[in-house]
């Protein structure tokens, strides 16, 4: 297996697929036990986010008779013993969506809850702040409707019972069967007289509230004093016109008589079709849709810009939430919430939807569309379509934007653990989409855009326990598959076949000894980097080899940095790269290196990506302790054939001389990706001062170097001189424009310029072009109050 180059400790073990989240601002969000981690991989020992999750009251749906409530539908509520709730499911949001700029992270719980959290930039605390409980949303809409959005036939609640094993655990395990005792007070204790676990010792396993084989005594009176219910709301009871509740206190049984009873009296069906339309599964952020302006005319807000996040339950239906983008972004004020609204609630699957993954479909930019791809406990998969003139108009009741394209795959008992689709930037009307189940099975399809196509490329025995990770990387010429049998493999996907190809076990340089045991027992997720050179991956340990005194305690699990870097993931250009091999590393490795490098640049010279370039930095930083001619050539390739349209290599001297003669052509992305890896890379161990100078100390360094550091920093100050100008010339402009705003002034929560009298200095002091002592003198004459 691939060597890891860096990993952080986690002080909980992750329980279900897909625990680990991968952000476009660098932020990674691991889902171990009570608690989400959120990691920085820059600062792997740094510090740390936290989410807690806590103990909820559940939602008042209904009272039923005491004689239902050992009915069948009901026995997952009777049953249930976990007292603390688990997350579930973690999804980030696009950038954009958080007060800040950043990006918003939502979480599903095993108590079917759904909350979204916002980073504390300005609350001076490491715990993330909830903006949003989507399920108290979710609840009230369904009061107000009265849960009359299609309930689940009784027929189809004996499936749900059957399928209940399989879908809290995809990974096909054998299930501990112990023999239970219905106790007095309605609670469930084994016949031993061994007491049972605490919240701290809960299994790993997906599976560890279902081991439950049990006999129960009919006239065995229910207190309150049931454990904590997992998977249902607990359950109210009529009896003699006093209510008793069988709660989800900590085991102890008390007796509490609610003197005004206000929930209706509903039948033992309806009780739990309505816990399952509140007990959500799983979660997954869209990626973001813009509309122009005119097009929102008669939206309320008049938002342009918002994600979908989609909900899948116990019910089979998925609920589709619209969260509208911040129309302005402060670091000062955190307490604004986002703007969400239902867009619908749809039945997608018979039983429990398991999986969910989202795809921008290449339309008219006006007119976007997104595919919605969903996978059940039953093991069915189908692939939704919604129109962007659906997702405007206002939610009408019992109606959904979304229709049925096909069923890709049919019902087969085998529960669907994962989903990954995902759109090719060098195929844009094609989606690929791998499907992992519980058999340690997964599939790949291709659908054609242009006649709705979906084509099976092959099923794949990958793993012997179920798939919990799947992850697309390099445009989709890549797929990342984990199991529970603690292996990760890497595929190349090349014309219609997948091909199993090695993980780059050779590293660029390793950061020293990582203290880190490798004694792990199961991986449950995998996540890519924005940049695609590394991915991560949250693995857990075998706690009976770890050290009872100093290890086990605190060592739960760990998330795994590895390279891909050296991936190979084309056939057909391995040939055309040469690259002179160094400290033991193949040519071919090192063309990769390369062609991957190169690659990830040109996909950030597109200004839509979020310029988060850590991956790149790190790679090129290590590489570069090794062989820092390799990365200088790399550089200068680059340069020569996205700044320079050059079809090969050109010298030094070249490169210099057309960077300044097509400096005005260069877009600002452009400039802004060549300034941060001469200072983050090349430059990075010349002093700031001496860079800003534009001066350096050349007793450090031979004549060699000398040259090769003159000359970044040439291109450094040339670039972040015209990158300056430009952004002043911007000021100025739009104070003209704001000049002829009432009252000279921005309307209120808008950007406007300051500081415009110090750019005016700078202008009138520094040699710049004419156009921008122009736009200054305007600036001057149109917008002095502004100034």
């Amino acid at each position: 297996m691939a060597s890891r180059f860096q990993a952080s400790v986690l002080v909980a073990s992750p329980s279900y697929p897909n625990s680990i989240a991968w952000s476009d601002e660098n932020l990674i969000a691991v889902a171990c036990g009570r608690l989400v981690t959120i990691l920085n991989p820059a600062l792997p020992f740094g510090p740390r986010g936290l989410i807690k999750v806590p103990s909820i009251e559940p939602f008042p749906i209904g009272v039923i008779q005491k004689e239902e409530l050992l009915s069948s539908c009901l026995l997952p509520t009777c049953l249930s013993r976990d007292r603390d709730p688990y997350v579930r499911s973690v999804s980030w949001s696009p950038l954009g969506m958080a007060p800040n700029a950043g990006c918003l992270l939502a979480i599903c719980t095993t108590e079917g809850r759904v909350k979204i959290y916002r980073a504390p930039f300005c609350d001076y605390s490491a715990e993330w702040i909830a903006v949003m409980d989507v399920s108290d949303l979710l609840h009230d809409y369904l009061a107000i409707a009265n849960y009359q959005v299609s309930e689940i036939p009784s027929t189809e609640f004996s499936d749900f019972v059957t399928e209940h094993r399989h879908a809290n655990n995809p990974t096909g395990h054998k299930m501990e069967l112990k023999r239970k005792r219905l106790h007095t007070s309605g609670m469930m204790i084994p016949c031993s007289n061994k007491s049972s676990k605490t919240s701290g010792e809960k299994s790993s396993s997906p599976t560890n509230s279902n081991d439950i084989e049990s006999t129960s005594d009919t006239n065995a009176e229910q207190e309150q004093g049931s454990p904590r219910a997992q998977e249902f709301p607990p359950v109210n009871v009529n009896e003699d016109e006093s209510f008793q509740k069988v709660s989800r206190s900590h085991g102890r049984s008390t007796r509490k008589k609610i003197e005004s009873p206000t929930l209706p009296l509903i039948s033992a069906v309806q009780y739990a079709s309505r816990s399952a339309m509140l007990s959500s599964l799983v979660i997954a952020w869209s990626p973001l849709l813009q509309f122009p302006s005119e097009s929102c005319s008669q939206v309320q807000n008049n938002a342009t810009c918002f994600s979908l996040l989609a909900i899948g339950g116990k019910s089979g239906k998925i609920s589709c939430w619209k969260v509208h983008a911040q129309e302005c972004y402060s670091i000062e004020h955190g307490n604004v919430s986002p703007d969400a609204m239902v867009v619908g609630i749809f039945q997608a699957h018979s039983s429990w939807v398991t999986a969910i993954g989202w795809a921008l479909l290449a339309t008219d930019s006006s007119h976007p569309q997104v595919l919605l791809s969903t996978g059940s406990s039953n093991g069915s998969v189908k692939i939704w379509l919604a129109h962007s003139s659906e997702l405007l108009k206002s939610p009408e009741f019992n109606s959904s934007p979304f229709i049925l394209l096909k069923e890709i795959i049919n019902p087969d008992s085998i529960p669907v653990s994962v989903l990954s689709l995902t759109t090719p930037v060098r195929s844009p009307h094609r989606q690929l989409l791998a499907v992992g189940k519980g058999s340690g099975y997964f599939e790949v399809w291709i659908h054609e855009q242009h006649n709705c196509n979906f084509e099976r490329i092959g099923s794949y025995e990958a793993h012997d326990h179920a798939v919990t990770g799947l992850a697309w990387a390099f445009d989709g010429c890549c797929l990342y598959s984990c199991s529970e049998d603690n292996f990760v493999r890497s595929w190349m996907f090349h014309g219609n076949t997948l091909f199993e190809v090695p993980i780059p076990s050779t590293i660029p340089s390793q950061r020293g000894l990582i203290d880190v045991p490798n004694v792990f027992h199961s991986c449950f997720g995998l996540a890519v980097s924005p940049g695609n050179l590394v991915i991560a991956m949250v693995r857990s340990f075998d706690s009976y080899v770890l050290n009872p005194m100093y290890q086990a305690r605190s060592q739960k699990a760990a998330v795994e940095f590895l390279w891909t870097v050296g991936q190979r993931s084309d056939i057909s250009s391995s040939e055309k790269l040469n690259c002179e091999a160094f400290s033991g590393v193949s040519k071919e490795e090192l063309a990769w290196w390369k062609s991957n490098i190169l690659w990830s640049l040109r996909q950030y010279e597109c200004f839509v990506k979020p310029l988060v370039m850590w991956d790149i930095i790190a790679a090129l930083l290590a590489i570069n302790q090794s062989a820092p001619h390799f990365v200088d050539d790399l550089l200068i390739e680059w340069l020569s054939t996205s700044f320079m349209e050059s079809c090969s290599k050109l010298s030094r001297e070249k490169v210099l001389a057309d960077f300044s003669r097509r400096l005005s052509k260069l877009t600002s992305r452009h400039l802004h990706l060549l300034n941060v890896i001469c200072r983050r890379v090349i430059l990075s161990e010349v002093k700031a001062d001496d860079i800003n100078s534009n001066e350096h100390d050349h007793g450090t360094t031979c004549e060699n170097q000398e040259e090769q550091v003159r000359f970044w920093m040439d291109l450094l100050s040339t670039s972040e001189r015209e990158l300056r100008e430009r952004l002043v010339g911007v000021n100025f402009a739009c104070s003209r424009l704001i000049s002829h705003v009432e009252a000279n002034k921005s309307p209120s929560g808008y950007w406007y310029p300051s500081g415009l009298a110090q750019m005016e200095q700078w202008v009138g002091r520094a040699q710049v072009r004419d156009q921008l002592r122009l736009r200054a003198s305007q600036a001057h004459l149109y917008g002095k109050s502004v100034v």
